[in-house]
């Protein structure tokens, strides 16, 4: 308290902070009991300040506003703090203790034995409750000593008689090595409460882990069987084309033997004729016929060509994958999808040219300016509203949908960052968003934005924060595709949703941003 303050708060007769202040007649202030034992102490009744004499006792009347003023001025006694036994009325924070007076004294009530010579002969003490209890009852000297051997207090005289074979420290000694001990043993409980911790969290962790490997197996070995599968059946549908191949080649061969023995039958029976002294002419029409023979100038085998198998086998693989993958990504997604949360748009923080619907779930960029007071929550001048919802711990997941835009900004920021500056959409900055501008470049906002190729165009975008773990993601829901995941972010501030849902583009861009309940896609 200023010097000031105490002065113009203090009693002329006890020189001590007022306690229950009344006022006189002629204006000064004075403690209700110390003006009335000043008066039925005097023959007549003055004002001990200015000596202004009153012919009747007067009503010493409370002085309300001063009472007020004082109690909010005096200082409040805090569990475990000692009271000084010599205030009235509000009791001060005892500093010293005397251990001959038995007495507490706050700093005001002290004085006495800072400046009177005999009271500076007394030993104080750090103030301590219930000075008599720590008295010992037989010599009548304070229990300053500690018996550790009998685990009691003790006095000088006992130490030296009673307990003169016993172990006896200080007292304040003792008290210390006890506060000491159950430093060290909070210490060594919190170190616990910490391996506990750890302990479940690896245990939660291990779960999730055996969890996601037990799906994980399950889904590559259900490819790993497709895979399998679709080879078994390529193998079999090439060794049966083959094996047809080569019975049909070794058609061809015993047809082709068997035309060969009887042609060279004939030309046998022709050679014979021709070295034959009978009539040529005789012996040929003699001949049988000549068997008939095939035409074999477009007979052929081919090799087979396996090409086309082959391309088949793959196209239908990469459908069993498509289709696999999908189901994986939908049941990652509805992982996510279970720590939905219902964020609305906070109006009080929305740009004035943004307009945000009644019930808080849909916002879109106006085309004039409202007049709205210019509140430190609000941003400007970048056009920008956050969720109402702030988030300082956990997973939380909301859905956006930005059907028909051609420019939005989604994601989260810091509830910190500054709303009357132009905001730069980087981690460093406070800010993990993605964007999409003219309709079709899509990017990560980092320090250098990452361009973003995506297969469909997002009509709704799911956002996804695990606060412990340091990961923002966002998806395409209706594909249930990851699109981007801000990975190892440290976060120490709150987090807000945040969104920007672009000018109107020149008509093209009008549509709003709209905060979706969440359908579980699995």
């Amino acid at each position: 308290m200023s010097k000031i303050t105490s002065v113009k708060f203090q009693c002329s007769i006890c020189q001590d902070m007022l306690t229950d202040p009344v006022s006189t007649p002629c204006g000064h202030n004075f403690c209700k009991t110390c003006i009335s034992q000043h008066w039925s102490t005097q023959i007549r009744c003055d004002c001990p300040l200015c000596g202004k004499v009153f012919k009747r006792r007067p009503l010493a009347m409370v002085n309300v506003l001063l009472s007020e003023l004082i109690a909010q001025f005096r200082p409040a006694i805090k569990p475990g703090e000692v009271p000084c036994d010599i205030c009235t009325g509000t009791k001060m924070k005892a500093v010293k203790s005397c251990e001959v007076c038995m007495v507490s004294y706050c700093q005001t009530h002290l004085e006495p034995h800072l400046t009177v010579s005999v009271l500076k002969k007394h030993l104080l003490i750090e103030p301590v409750e219930d000075l008599e209890a720590r008295m010992c009852p037989k010599h009548q000297k304070p229990m300053e000593m500690f018996c550790v051997s009998e685990q009691t207090s003790v006095c000088v005289m006992c130490a030296v008689l009673e307990h003169r074979t016993h172990m006896v420290v200080l007292l304040s000694e003792y008290e210390e090595q006890k506060m000491e001990l159950r430093k060290t043993e909070a210490e060594i409980q919190k170190r616990r409460e910490k391996m506990e911790e750890i302990r479940k969290c690896q245990e939660k962790s291990k779960a999730a882990a055996d969890r996601e490997k037990a799906e994980g197996v399950a889904v590559l070995t259900a490819l790993m069987e497709s895979v399998e599968g679709a080879l078994t059946q390529q193998k079999e549908r090439i060794e049966e084309e083959e094996e047809a191949r080569a019975i049909q080649a070794e058609g061809f061969l015993k047809d082709l033997e068997d035309e060969i023995c009887e042609l060279t039958k004939r030309s046998s029976e022709v050679q014979q004729l021709l070295h034959s002294d009978d009539s040529f002419l005789e012996s040929f029409s003699s001949l049988k016929a000549a068997p008939p023979t095939k035409d074999w100038t477009e007979v052929s085998v081919l090799p087979s060509s396996y090409e086309e198998t082959v391309a088949r086998a793959v196209a239908e693989l990469e459908e069993t994958f498509s289709k696999k993958m999908k189901k994986l990504s939908e049941a990652e997604l509805a992982k996510k999808q279970q720590f939905a949360v219902d964020v609305t748009f906070d109006p009080d923080t929305a740009h004035p040219y943004l307009i945000v619907s009644d019930d808080g779930k849909q916002v879109r960029f106006g085309d004039v300016t409202k007049k709205l007071p210019d509140t430190p929550e609000r941003f400007s001048p970048c056009l920008i509203v956050s969720g109402r919802q702030s988030f300082s711990s956990g997973k939380f997941y909301f859905e956006v949908q930005v059907e028909g835009k051609t420019e939005w900004d989604i994601g989260v920021s810091k509830e910190s960052i500054n709303k009357k500056g132009m905001i730069i959409l980087r981690p460093d900055k406070g800010c993990w968003t993605i964007t999409l501008r003219n309709g079709c470049h899509y990017h990560a906002a980092t320090a250098l934005p990452v361009p973003l190729s995506l297969r469909f165009v997002p009509e709704k975008v799911g956002v996804f924060v695990d606060y412990e773990e340091g990961l923002v993601s966002f998806y395409d829901v209706d594909n249930a595709a990851l699109i981007y995941s801000f990975t190892g972010c440290c976060f120490t501030d709150k987090l807000i949703p945040f969104f920007n849902p672009g000018m109107n583009d020149g008509g093209i861009n009008t549509a709003p941003l709209i905060i979706c309940p969440i359908n579980q896609t699995v």
